[in-house]
């Protein structure tokens, strides 16, 4: 079946189509790939889409919807020195293909800062089984871990079950996880350890940021929509 080029919230994605380029449809929602090679399948509401230029693309355009295995360096093979635009894209690649464990929800969070500190805001995306949830929160004045860590906890709020979070921030991932000693934000990162506890089955994850993974792209867009409209706001789609 055909493809189109459709917009979904600001982002081009490929869209589902008959051979006169009408979106398919099934129960209001369309299947969607974010990348043509990314092999991973999604579905947005009708409703959300807005085809771009009309074109029908053929059906080879996107991969089928399989999880494939992660790629093997070759025998030998090294990074070179200094390229840390090919161990971006090596780390990306390899995240892509890493699929959730069973039952879990997977969630991409971010948090973006102007100034830092200045006016800052997160990002949250949950891909639940019938919708996709977008969060796109303003917090006000406060620094980029602020953000990163707040993105977590509305995250792990809003979800119930097993879930999976990924976020760019190591430093995160390193107080909440891994037992770094916090020298700020403590209140917060107590907060969130707390509501790590109570809820369990919360696995974070990292995603290498700015390397063209898309769900964590929309993450920090939503995350700097925030703060250049100072307004909050939650979206099915």
């Amino acid at each position: 079946m055909p493809w189109v080029r459709a917009k979904l919230r600001e982002q081009l994605v490929y869209a589902k189509a008959d051979e006169s380029g009408r979106l398919v449809e099934n129960g209001g929602r369309v299947e969607i790939r974010y990348k043509p090679k990314d092999g991973r399948l999604y579905h947005a509401g009708v409703k959300n889409l807005a085809v771009v230029d009309g074109a029908v693309l053929p059906e080879e355009t996107c991969d089928p919807a399989a999880e494939a295995p992660p790629a093997k360096p070759a025998a030998g093979a090294r990074a070179s020195g200094g390229s840390r635009t090919a161990s971006r894209a090596s780390s990306a690649a390899a995240h892509v293909e890493t699929p959730p464990r069973d039952g879990e929800t997977v969630v991409y969070t971010d948090g973006a800062c102007t100034g830092n500190p200045g006016p800052a805001g997160l990002g949250v995306v949950v891909l639940g089984r019938e919708a996709r949830t977008e969060l796109s929160e303003y917090l006000g004045h406060g620094t980029n871990n602020i953000a990163e860590l707040t993105a977590i906890l509305r995250g792990v709020e809003l979800t119930d079950g097993p879930v999976v979070i990924h976020t760019d921030s190591k430093y995160a991932i390193g107080v909440l996880t891994k037992g770094w000693k916090a020298k700020a934000n403590t209140e917060l990162i107590q907060q969130i350890r707390a509501a790590l506890a109570k809820r369990g089955q919360v696995r974070i994850v990292y995603v290498p940021g700015h390397s063209g993974i898309p769900l964590n792209e929309r993450a920090d867009e939503l995350a700097r929509r925030a703060i250049s409209s100072r307004h909050t706001r939650t979206e099915r789609v």
